[in-house]
């Protein structure tokens, strides 16, 4: 099936999902490869079948060579226990699933498959190259592009909401989920990419060392009752990739960095993954 059958075909199932970002009311009918409101706004299926749901320009701080250095890195496996940690949190019976900046799509093909493919999930993101690189995938997800704060689906629709290093909107995430679903967000803790980080700035500099307090102290400002799960593991960086994990991450903009920083960071052999998963209910 082309891309575009399948997304005309995934957003003709599952249109109650789906509302117009300008006038905020649901959409109500697919005429060709158009979605469209009552109020007669529509929005296009693209060649590749992504919907392309921004009302003005974003600012995007990832670009393409970013976004490719991070497909090879994860695809290569840096998340894969992340993923299984985040499939812990589901129950067996088919879910709506929405992951928030999606990004290049790894992440969220790799739990469809880990859970057979049995769930109906939509993966956005702010950047059109990610989501380009996210139809790639070998998945039965649906990928838009699409506002953080100005969401393109109904009230109460999704079961899961995944947040994997992304920003977070709770007013919106509230107002999508499902009575009884759940926010699993992970966040970076202090250890992250620690052996990277000392390549590129040694130690006692502003970028030696990272602290998620203001982002842990928001979350659970909404969500005082969650529960948190620290997973720290070393992944083996591929012969080769070292590179590749430099951009994918914005560690690569930062200044100060030491003058053998790129053959320090050649040197790495395994990188630390220390991150916190955290576990909301609606």
């Amino acid at each position: 099936m082309k891309k575009i059958e399948f997304g005309r075909k995934f957003v003709t199932e599952n249109l109650s999902l789906f509302r117009c970002p300008i006038c905020q009311q649901p959409f109500d009918d697919v005429v060709g490869y158009s979605l469209r409101c009552p109020e007669r706004h529509a929005f296009d299926l693209s060649k590749k079948g992504t919907l392309f749901f921004l009302t003005k320009q974003a600012n995007n701080e990832y670009d393409k060579s970013m976004l490719q250095a991070r497909h090879k890195i994860l695809q290569a496996g840096l998340f894969d226990p992340i993923v299984d940690a985040i499939s812990t949190y589901l129950g067996p019976d088919p879910e709506r699933i929405l992951d928030v900046g999606c990004g290049e799509g790894t992440p969220l093909a790799r739990l469809l498959t880990l859970r057979g493919g049995k769930d109906t999930a939509i993966g956005f993101d702010i950047s059109k190259d990610g989501i380009n690189l996210a139809t790639q995938q070998p998945t039965g997800a649906f990928f838009c592009v699409a506002d953080l704060a100005r969401l393109p689906f109904n009230d109460n629709t999704i079961s899961t909401i995944i947040d994997l290093f992304s920003p977070s909107a709770y007013d919106e995430f509230n107002r999508v989920a499902q009575a009884g679903g759940r926010l699993i967000k992970i966040i970076p803790n202090s250890g992250y990419l620690h052996e990277l980080r000392v390549a590129l700035f040694g130690t006692g500099q502003k970028n030696s060392a990272y602290s998620n307090e203001k982002f842990f102290d928001l979350f659970m400002t909404h969500y005082p009752n969650a529960s948190i799960h620290k997973l720290t593991y070393d992944f083996l960086v591929p012969k080769g990739m070292q590179q590749d994990l430099l951009t994918m991450t914005p560690l690569h903009w930062g200044r100060g960095r030491q003058e053998n920083a790129l053959q320090l960071v050649d040197a790495i052999k395994t990188i630390t993954v220390d991150v916190s998963v955290m576990v909301a209910d609606f």
